[in-house]
């Protein structure tokens, strides 16, 4: 008996924080619902009592977000830098192979689903009312250009603050124009970190770091060190996961006016996409986690959970990708050097759970309209989406912006958005939980196929370090000596005599 608490209790105490943040999302759920039993006055809570019940959750967040930037930028150059520029090749390949797959899975599945089940097929679109969402004037190919302009920022320093967009406005010789392709096109820089900036600037800095890692072993191990810094400070704000997923969720149910309504009007839209995002990510990419690696898919989903916890509580994938490293190195015990290479490119540009919705979303606004949808427009659809969740930032619904680039390739306008705004802010949850577990899925199967190279990687590096070390009572003038031979990178072996 004594022998099972203690089983338990050592259960307990390695998956506490996991436990006390599922908790917390299940406490918030019911701590909104509850707080809608009993509004401030009148029928509604006002937004000022919001902006109240959630600003413990929005501290947490902000602090999330703070380590975005020196996790990302130390941690790929880090791992990047520590790699063989050859292993690095093939990593980065296979990472972007294994995302580019997904998502195209992603989108083919949402396909089916919607066209099969018609969710949209017998409803009025004038039937659903919600708030409307602003949108800039923009065409595909801008966005498409953008996306790729992005990946080279002129200035890094703002790239960590501000990104790139593409505006256009009707030309001053005729303010009527209606054709956009005819507008003047401008550009502004929008407020929002440039993640795939400063991936692309890291990945680049860290090969160059490679392939002179004899020389620049000192600036290697500042950004490793840097890292483990980063990560040690994660590890502090993590704890605070619970308290603050609790009020994010909490005061995200107080925000919608009718719940009851919202999900009537919507109620089959919701199930399908979020049953879709659900399914593959539970069971395609479990499926596929299996097939590669011949593990147990659900031992590393429980491992992950403090990471989907968090991810469904903030609903941001970048957020979240702190607690995603740890999770993956500590728990399911996938290499650093691995890890922390392909979780940020993921974090960028595998949004399996992005890709679906927004394919399932165009498809089911088309239905509500009674446009009738052909195969080359469903071709077009599943290419735009595809394209469109590479580009998505992984912000909280910024999955609505990337939207209404689909919604232009079937002909329909911007301002549909706003008929499946209302249930929005749930299914991001659900399709940020996914993009997390793609990503940690991805990061696990690139090491499963990297571990032999990487163990012989080891192997070299310390054989290397192991031959060029020298006895403690070495003479001053020798190891100075000896150390001035490496760093110019002449790799002659000192006579062994002369060590003794």
């Amino acid at each position: 008996m004594k022998m099972q608490w203690k089983s338990v209790w050592g259960f307990v105490r390695r998956n506490l924080l996991t436990t006390l943040t599922i908790l917390g999302v299940i406490v918030g759920i019911a701590l909104g619902l509850g707080l809608r039993a009993v509004p401030d006055e009148g029928d509604s809570w006002s937004q000022r009592d919001v902006a109240y019940i959630n600003y413990v959750g929005d501290l947490f967040l902000r602090t999330l977000k703070a380590l975005i930037l020196p996790l990302i930028v130390s941690s790929l150059i880090a791992a990047v830098g520590s790699l063989d520029l050859s292993l690095s090749k093939k990593i980065g390949g296979r990472a972007v192979l294994y995302y580019l797959a997904t998502t195209v899975l992603a989108v083919i599945l949402g396909i089916v689903l919607v066209v099969t089940i018609k969710p949209g097929s017998d409803r009025d679109g004038g039937e659903v009312e919600s708030d409307s969402i602003q949108s800039r004037n923009v065409t595909t190919v801008d966005t498409l250009l953008d996306l790729v302009r992005n990946m080279f920022p002129p200035n890094l320093v703002q790239a960590c603050t501000q990104q790139y967009q593409t505006v256009l406005k009707p030309p001053a010789a005729n303010p009527a124009e209606s054709d956009i392709y005819r507008w003047t096109i401008t550009g502004v820089y929008a407020d929002g970190m440039n993640i795939l900036g400063l991936v692309v600037a890291s990945i680049v800095f860290g090969v160059a770091l490679g392939a002179t890692k004899r020389e620049n072993a000192l600036v290697l191990q500042f950004f490793q060190q840097l890292s483990h810094i980063v990560m040690k400070v994660t590890g502090w704000v993590i704890w605070l996961s619970p308290v603050g997923v609790t009020f994010l969720i909490a005061s995200k149910i107080l925000e919608i006016e009718d719940l009851g309504d919202m999900f009537s009007k919507l109620g089959l839209y919701f199930a399908v996409v979020a049953g879709g995002i659900l399914f593959h990510g539970f069971v395609v990419l479990s499926l596929l986690f299996f097939l590669f690696t011949r593990k147990n898919p659900l031992r590393f989903i429980a491992n992950m959970g403090q990471a989907l916890a968090t991810a469904f509580g903030t609903s941001s994938s970048s957020a979240s990708l702190p607690v995603t490293m740890q999770c993956l190195e500590e728990k399911n015990h996938v290499d650093p050097r691995v890890s922390r290479f392909v979780l940020p490119i993921g974090a960028t540009i595998n949004m399996d759970g992005t890709a679906l919705y927004e394919a399932v979303a165009a498809i089911f606004i088309a239905q509500l309209r009674g446009l009738s949808l052909s195969f080359g427009n469903v071709l077009a659809i599943s290419i735009t989406a595809t394209a469109a969740s590479i580009g998505a930032a992984g912000i909280p619904q910024a999955g609505l912006v990337t939207l209404v680039m689909v919604l232009d390739t079937v002909g329909l306008p911007a301002e549909d958005v706003s008929l499946i705004i209302a249930v929005d802010w749930l299914l991001d949850r659900f399709r940020t939980l996914v993009n997390v577990l793609g990503d940690s899925f991805g990061a696990a199967i690139v090491y499963h196929y990297s571990k032999a190279e990487l163990e012989s990687t080891k192997n070299a590096e310390t054989g290397l370090t192991t031959a060029t070390q020298l006895p403690p009572d070495t003479d001053p003038e020798l190891a100075f000596h000896t150390d001035t031979i490496l760093a110019n990178g002449d790799e002659r072996m000192i006579d062994k005599n002369s060590r003794l």
